[in-house]
């Protein structure tokens, strides 16, 4: 190889990666206007994590609620079913006190967050602020949205298969969790919505969330994120875990 191919070779490549770090850095401005244009966000959701000798699938719905004036993001998880597909009715689930069916539910305020299984003697608690939850950073789809300053190295994944038509695959490393999430995947569709988010953490466990049915700017009351442990339930405070 002559230095004359050689130089034109480095630089098809230099302006290869430049088009490619500017349509990133289009399409991560295309994704952070939609969700900051947003008020709230209801999604059937599937949530799959691999290992530590385990395997598990559950379904259910998401409800995220955007910060107003002088008040925090709220976020919802009702867990309906262990099986894929959250239409299904798990024959565990119980009717919970705030009228609700699910099999478990994870619920937060923007101050405290709460995890309950209907039927346990114990309620877990922890402030936002110390959450160390995988659910706590999809958050940030409803705050202030800047995947660029989340994600750090914000760049296509080429090697991994879009589970819709025409999406697009990036990959980051979350600024806040660096110590125990190695990367995170989102699947972009064309109307700029996150359809997946794929959560890869430092052992090697792996934490997947797909959204459907995505329904943006419900209305949603408060209550939907305030919890009162069942009469008899005691209230434990520290980490959820997996």
């Amino acid at each position: 190889m002559t230095l004359r191919t050689a130089f034109l070779l480095n630089c098809i490549f230099s302006l290869t990666l430049h088009c490619s770090a500017s349509d990133i850095h289009t399409l991560a401005q295309a994704v952070d206007d939609h969700y900051n244009h947003l008020r709230s966000l209801q999604a059937d959701f599937i949530e799959t994590y691999r290992g530590n000798g385990a395997n598990r699938s559950e379904s259910g719905v998401l409800w995220l609620k955007k910060p107003g004036l002088q008040k925090p993001g709220k976020m919802r998880w009702e867990y309906r079913s262990s099986e894929v597909h959250p239409s299904e009715v798990h024959p565990n689930e119980v009717h919970s006190n705030d009228g609700k069916d699910y099999a478990k539910l994870f619920v937060s305020d923007g101050k405290d967050a709460w995890f309950y299984v209907p039927g346990d003697r114990q309620a877990r608690r922890s402030p936002v602020k110390q959450l160390d939850d995988l659910r706590s950073p999809i958050s940030f789809l409803l705050g202030k949205t800047k995947l660029e300053k989340e994600l750090q190295g914000l760049s296509p994944a080429p090697d991994v298969a879009p589970i819709g038509t025409g999406n697009v695959v990036l990959r980051g490393v979350p600024k806040y969790m660096q110590e125990r999430v190695s990367q995170v995947l989102l699947e972009i569709t064309p109307s700029n919505q996150i359809a997946r988010i794929v959560i890869e953490e430092a052992d090697g466990a792996t934490t997947e969330y797909r959204f459907t049915n995505q329904r943006e700017n419900v209305e949603i009351s408060d209550a939907q994120f305030h919890f009162v442990p069942p009469a008899g339930v005691e209230v434990i405070s520290g980490e959820f875990g997996q």
